[in-house]
C-alpha cells in the first residue's frame, strides 16, 4: 500500500469558534461519546457542566475532574453562561432544560456538530460501521499512542490500557469513532475513513437498508483528496466507492487487498500474519478473544503501515493491546469458570461473538444471556436475532431495554424466542437473573447487550 506521507504534516493552526468557547453545557453528559467531549473541553480549560438522568461510573469520573453534574431536569441548575449547549439525540424533545436553551437563544448543537468542528482543522482517522467501530478505533488510537506517533482520541468505549475514552496529544491527528446513527458521521472530515460493515440498523431513522447503505457511500465520499478509504471486502455498495482511494481488507482470502493468514491459537492468544500489497508483518500477537477481532486488528495494522510506523513497533503495540471494556471482555478467566461481557446488540455482532467464543472454547457448553436493545431494532431484525442466538447452547433472554424509545405494542423478547430453532431458551426478568445463575452455575457464561446489562454483571461476577 502506498504510504501517504502528507498525513505526517501538521495542518496550519485552525482558528475556529472552538477557541472562543469558555463555558459549555452538556445534556446527557454521561453518554460514552458525550463524556469524551466533556473531557476534551475540560482539558482545554473550559468551564464544563451538564445533566444526566442517572449517576454512573462515567459521570463520577467526570466529577473527579471538577465537572459539575446534576441528575434532575431543572433549569435552576443549568449554567446560564454557556456559550454552547450540546445534546444527544437520546434526549426527548420535551426535556425542560433543552426546551429552555432553545427558547432563549442559546446555540444548541448535537454531539456530531462539535466533532465536525474539531475535525475541520486536523488529520482525521474516522472509523465507521454497524459493528466493530469501537474496537477498531480504540486499537488504532492505542497503536498511535503506544508507538509514540501520537493522536487525540474520541472513543465509543473505555480503552482498557488507559481506562478512558479520550486523550489528547500535540500531534494534529484525531482518531474518532464515526457514528452512523442520525447520520452523525456525515459531519466529519476524514483523511482516513474505515468502514467495517454496512449491515442494516437504525431503520427507525433510515427506513430502508438501501437508505442506510446510501449514508455510508456519502461518508466515503467525504474522504479528503489523496486520503484513504479502508473498507471490508464484500460490502454491499463496494462498487460505489472511489477506487482511487479504496483499499479492502478481510479476515482471510486473497480477494482483499489486505488479509490475515497463518492464524493459530498460542497460549490463549491469537498469532497471525497480515499481508498487504508489497508488505507483510509476521508473528503478530493479539491478546483479545474472537476471530472478528483479528479482522479488526488488520485495520489497525494497515493504518499503522499507511502512516509509516515501523513494523516492529506495530507488533509490540498490538501485543500490548488490552482490549476495550465490554468488547469480549473477560471478567473471569480460570480453568473452572469463564465470564465474558460484550456490547453486542446486533444479530451480526452476536454471531461474531458466539463464533469467537467457540473458536477458543469449542468443547464447552456456551450459555448466553442477551438483553435486546430498542423495540424498533428487535422488531426490524427479529428473524436475524433468532438465527444468531440459536447458535448458542443455552440462551437467557431479558426484557428489551428501551433506551430512547417508547414501547411498541406486541414487541417483546418472546418474539425472538418463538422464532429460535434452539429451544433451550428461557425468558427472565432482570431481577431473577442473579438467582438463575446461582442455581445453574454455567461454566462458560457470556452476557451481551447495549443496555444496562453491565450493571447486572457486577453481582454475577461476585457470585461466580
Amino acid at each position: 500500500m502506498q504510504q501517504k506521507w502528507w498525513l505526517l504534516k501538521y495542518y496550519p493552526t485552525y482558528v475556529h469558534k472552538l477557541d472562543t468557547i469558555k463555558n459549555i453545557y452538556f445534556i446527557g453528559i454521561g453518554g460514552i461519546g458525550m463524556s469524551a467531549l466533556a473531557r476534551y473541553f475540560a482539558a482545554k480549560g473550559c468551564v464544563v457542566s451538564g445533566y444526566d438522568k442517572t449517576k454512573t461510573i462515567l459521570t463520577e469520573a467526570l466529577s473527579v475532574l471538577g465537572i459539575d453534574i446534576h441528575y434532575e431536569d431543572n433549569i435552576d441548575l443549568i449554567d446560564k453562561h454557556a456559550s454552547v449547549v450540546v445534546y444527544t439525540p437520546a434526549i426527548p424533545e420535551s426535556h425542560k432544560e433543552l426546551t429552555y436553551f432553545r427558547a432563549n437563544g442559546y446555540e444548541v448543537v448535537k454531539r456530531s456538530d462539535i466533532l465536525g468542528w474539531i475535525t475541520e482543522g486536523t488529520v482525521n482517522i474516522c472509523v465507521a460501521g454497524t459493528h466493530g467501530k469501537t474496537t477498531v478505533s480504540t486499537m488504532i488510537a492505542h497503536l498511535l499512542r503506544d508507538t509514540g506517533y501520537g493522536c487525540t482520541a474520541f472513543l465509543g468505549g473505555i480503552a482498557a490500557n488507559y481506562n478512558t475514552n479520550f486523550w489528547s496529544n500535540d500531534n494534529n491527528v484525531v482518531v474518532v469513532e464515526a457514528d452512523e446513527y442520525d447520520r452523525s458521521f456525515l459531519k466529519l472530515n476524514p483523511s482516513v475513513a474505515v468502514i467495517t460493515s454496512t449491515d442494516a440498523d437504525h431503520l427507525d431513522i433510515y427506513k430502508t437498508p438501501a437508505a442506510f447503505e446510501d449514508a455510508f457511500v456519502s461518508f466515503a465520499e467525504k474522504v479528503k483528496p489523496d486520503g484513504l478509504l479502508l473498507a471490508k471486502k464484500g460490502l454491499a455498495r463496494e462498487a460505489s466507492f472511489d477506487v482511487s482511494k479504496l483499499v479492502t481488507y478481510s479476515l482471510n482470502g486473497e480477494a482483499a487487498t489486505i488479509y490475515a493468514k497463518d492464524i493459530r491459537v498460542v497460549n490463549g492468544a491469537y498469532t497471525f500474519t497480515v499481508v498487504g500489497p508489497n508488505w507483510q508483518i509476521e508473528e503478530l500477537v493479539l491478546n483479545m478473544g474472537g476471530l472478528h477481532n483479528i479482522e479488526n486488528a488488520i485495520v489497525a495494522v494497515a493504518v499503522g503501515v499507511h502512516l509509516g510506523i515501523a513494523p516492529e513497533k506495530i507488533k509490540v503495540s498490538l501485543a500490548n493491546f488490552a482490549g476495550v471494556k465490554r468488547r469480549f471482555e473477560y471478567l473471569i478467566k480460570t480453568e473452572s469458570q469463564v465470564l465474558i461481557d460484550d456490547y453486542a446488540h446486533h444479530p451480526a455482532e452476536l454471531a461474531a461473538l458466539i463464533s469467537g467464543v467457540r473458536s477458543l472454547y469449542a468443547a464447552e457448553k456456551l450459555t448466553l444471556v442477551f438483553q435486546p436493545h430498542l423495540f424498533s431494532r428487535t422488531q426490524d431484525l427479529c428473524d436475524e436475532f433468532a438465527a444468531s442466538l440459536s447458535a448458542a447452547d443455552e440462551v437467557v433472554l431479558l426484557p428489551i431495554y428501551p433506551a430512547r424509545e417508547l414501547s411498541i405494542p406486541g414487541v417483546t423478547s418472546e418474539m425472538i424466542k418463538d422464532k429460535m430453532t434452539n429451544q433451550n431458551v428461557v425468558l427472565l426478568e432482570k431481577e431473577a437473573l442473579q438467582d438463575w445463575v446461582k442455581t445453574h452455575q454455567p461454566k462458560l457464561l457470556v452476557m451481551a447487550g447495549a443496555g444496562d446489562i453491565d450493571v447486572l454483571i457486577r453481582n454475577i461476577k461476585n457470585d461466580l
